[in-house]
C-alpha cells in the first residue's frame, strides 16, 4: 500500500512554452527508457526476488519512478499548457494534439505508443537486476541528452535532479545484485 502526498517529488518550474521541449520530454514519459517503463519494470520484478531486501528495493525504486513519472508529465504539460493548435502543429505535436488535445499520453518523443515490450522480467531475478542496472544507465544517458537540450535553468534543475536519481539507483541495483548472489552462493546454488 502506499501514501500519495500531493506535492512532486521535485519542483518543476518552466520559464516558458517551449514545445520542441516538450516533444523531446516524451522520451522519458513513454519511451523505452522512460520513467513510466522503469516504474512498471520494478514493480513487475519484485514478485520474484529471493530476499526481502531486494524485493522492497525494487517496491521503493519502482514507486519513485512513478513520481518522476508525474514530474515529467508536469513538465510536459507546463511547457504546452499556453500553445495553440496551430503552435502545436508547427512543432511537430499536431499528431498529438489531433487524438489527445493537450493530454498527456504516454508515448516516446517520436509519438511511439509506449508498449509493455519496452520492459522485461524474465524471473530469474540475476538477470532482472542486470537489466535494470542497464535501465538506469541509459535513463541517466537520456537525461544527459535532454539537458543539452534546453536552456531553461528550472528545466535544466528538475532534470539535473532526475538524473541523479538515476545514478542513486543503479548503485543501489548494484548492491542489491551482490545480495542475491550472496543469497544464492549460501544456497549452494550457482547463477
Amino acid at each position: 500500500m502506499w501514501f500519495y502526498e500531493k506535492k512532486l517529488q521535485y519542483p518543476a518550474n518552466v520559464r516558458r512554452c517551449d514545445l520542441a521541449m516538450a516533444k523531446f520530454l516524451f522520451a522519458q514519459y513513454g519511451g523505452p527508457d522512460s520513467e513510466l517503463s522503469a516504474a512498471v519494470r520494478y514493480l513487475t520484478q519484485r514478485y520474484t526476488m529471493p530476499i526481502p531486501q531486494a524485493k522492497a528495493l525494487l517496491t521503493h525504486i519502482g514507486t519513485e519512478e512513478m513520481a518522476h513519472w508525474e514530474i515529467i508529465g508536469t513538465l510536459i504539460y507546463k511547457l504546452t499548457e499556453d500553445a495553440t493548435p496551430e503552435q502545436l502543429r508547427e512543432a511537430g505535436l499536431g499528431d498529438h494534439f489531433a487524438q489527445h488535445d493537450k493530454a498527456l499520453y504516454p508515448h516516446d518523443a517520436a509519438g511511439v505508443p509506449w508498449t509493455a515490450a519496452y520492459i522485461q522480467a524474465t524471473g530469474d531475478p540475476i538477470t532482472d537486476l542486470h537489466e535494470n542496472l542497464a535501465a538506469e544507465q541509459k535513463a541517466r544517458t537520456t537525461y544527459e541528452h535532454l539537458i543539452s537540450l534546453t536552456d531553461d535553468d528550472g528545466v535544466i534543475a528538475t532534470l539535473s535532479f532526475l538524473r541523479e536519481r538515476e545514478v542513486v539507483h543503479f548503485q543501489r541495483f548494484g548492491e542489491a545484485l551482490m545480495q542475491v548472489q550472496e543469497h544464492y552462493q549460501h544456497k549452494h546454488i550457482f547463477c
